[in-house]
């Protein structure tokens, strides 16, 4: 998607290329109208196969607030439920609201941290030295 930051970090032609062909059935895309409006990179974890990692959601400006996240998360989750997967977690900024209002509304967790911010649960240093996140989990049947 060449949306810009903040809706695209640092990727790279090839980053899509890898996701595209070697995850596509974690990193599904939402069109509208034929113009990509929306995608999600999640990959199945190879230490512990009954987890799947979602890395980024993202969704064009003008595509927010119409069910997209929903819809490419539910993707996702069918893909996890029929691998047998028992969770589905993913991480965001411990200041990121919206986020933090978007996943507690389609009904994930948020994980117990050693501290909170702005009512947010966040684990110190989870991604590395001074990379602190809130961490999100959805349990599946």
């Amino acid at each position: 998607m060449d949306m810009g930051a903040p809706f695209i970090t640092a990727r790279t032609a090839s980053d899509y290329w890898a996701y595209a062909t070697l995850f596509s059935s974690t990193c599904p895309v939402a069109h509208v109208e034929g113009v990509l409006a929306g995608a999600v990179m999640a990959f199945r974890s190879q230490d512990d196969p009954s987890e799947v990692y979602v890395q980024d959601v993202m969704v064009h400006p003008d595509h927010q607030r119409q069910g997209i996240t929903t819809a490419l998360l539910g993707s996702v989750r069918a893909q996890a439920q029929e691998w047998g997967c028992r969770r589905i977690w993913l991480t965001s900024e411990p200041n990121n609201q919206a986020a933090d209002a978007t996943w507690r509304k389609l009904g994930w967790s948020n994980l117990s941290g050693d501290r909170e911010v702005a009512g947010v649960q966040v684990i110190s240093n989870f991604k590395g030295p001074g990379k602190d996140r809130a961490v999100y989990e959805l349990l599946l049947n």
